[in-house]
């Protein structure tokens, strides 16, 4: 009686601890010691919880959540994982903690990105505010690697939405450095996944994500911004191998968006899958409602077979 007094709160104790180590591994970190491109503001961030859907509004201080499969010696792969939203909010669950979770339970590491809403009362620049926050979540990936547990040579970028127009921006833009980076560390993701994503800001993106990035001016500076965002315009041989999934229903971010990023991927000779949905529309996460394949079931096929991982 006295000796399973004893395990039992050993395994309580035990039990404690693993959860302690594990929350405290996913609580909120900040992206930058110092925020580069920012004017000092009253900080409004607020979140709420609509339906089950965590949102994140009025993100003005960028930061991260590390997601580490185990506390070991094993370098795994990791994933910067962008929330979608539109670049006016952040869909900080089903499309980032969530999605974290599935990645530690394939072996992988992840990291969700709390990046800056774009906003002219706290950036200098709003236009690359987001893009400064990916390529930070890049450098500190690597930058850490040894100490987080992390394959240097296995990070890449995922978004949703216009979560994924910020991945393809950092996978075509890799080399245009907007931060602090004095060792030149490689911030080229080694792989990009890109669900339901923003592609091009010209007639066939969408349209709110354009004018929350960079507004709706018809000047010179406005034009320039359009084909430097229209990721799909971006593309070069050493863009990262991409895995793109998208429904063909999809009234809010047209289907086109991936196909035509997908076509000039392959006509660059960069490795690449789509995976197209029949229905589907658009936001539902990890889980297509109107299908019974599971998009992240092919992703994790595809990632075995690019030997990201076993």
């Amino acid at each position: 009686m006295i000796q399973n007094k004893i395990s039992t709160k050993i395994s309580l104790l035990i039990c404690i601890i693993f959860f302690n180590m594990t929350s405290s591994l996913a609580q909120y970190q900040p992206l930058y010691k110092t925020i580069p491109n920012n004017i000092t503001s009253k900080n409004q961030e607020s979140e709420s919880d609509t339906v089950g859907i965590l949102i994140v509004e009025k993100v003005s201080i960028p930061s991260y959540q590390y997601f580490r499969v185990a506390n070991d010696n094993t370098k795994r792969p990791c994933v910067i994982i962008c929330p979608g939203g539109g670049y006016t909010i952040l869909a900080a669950g089903h499309e980032g903690t969530d999605v974290a979770k599935y990645f530690n339970s394939i072996g992988v590491n992840a990291i969700v990105l709390k990046y800056r809403i774009p906003n002219a009362e706290n950036q200098i620049d709003k236009t690359i505010a987001p893009l400064q926050d990916a390529q930070q979540a890049m450098l500190l990936a690597r930058t850490n690697a040894n100490t987080w547990g992390i394959d240097k040579n296995k990070i890449g970028i995922m978004g949703f939405s216009a979560g994924g127009h910020l991945a393809s921006s950092l996978a075509t833009h890799y080399n245009d450095v907007k931060i602090e980076n004095p060792t030149k560390v490689s911030l080229r993701p080694d792989f990009q996944i890109l669900i339901y994503p923003v592609i091009s800001f010209g007639p066939e993106g969408h349209e709110g994500s354009r004018i929350n990035l960079i507004g709706n001016a018809n000047d010179e500076k406005t034009k320039k911004a359009i084909d430097y965002f229209s990721s799909e315009k971006q593309i070069t041989k050493d863009a990262p191998p991409a895995f793109l999934v998208h429904s063909k229903d999809d009234d809010v971010v047209p289907v086109a968006n991936a196909i035509h990023y997908y076509d000039n991927l392959i006509a660059h000779k960069v490795p690449a899958e789509l995976y197209l949905y029949e229905k589907g529309a658009h936001g539902y996460g990890m889980k297509n409602p109107t299908s019974e394949i599971v998009w992240t079931s092919v992703m994790k096929t595809w990632m075995q077979k690019t030997k990201i991982i076993q």
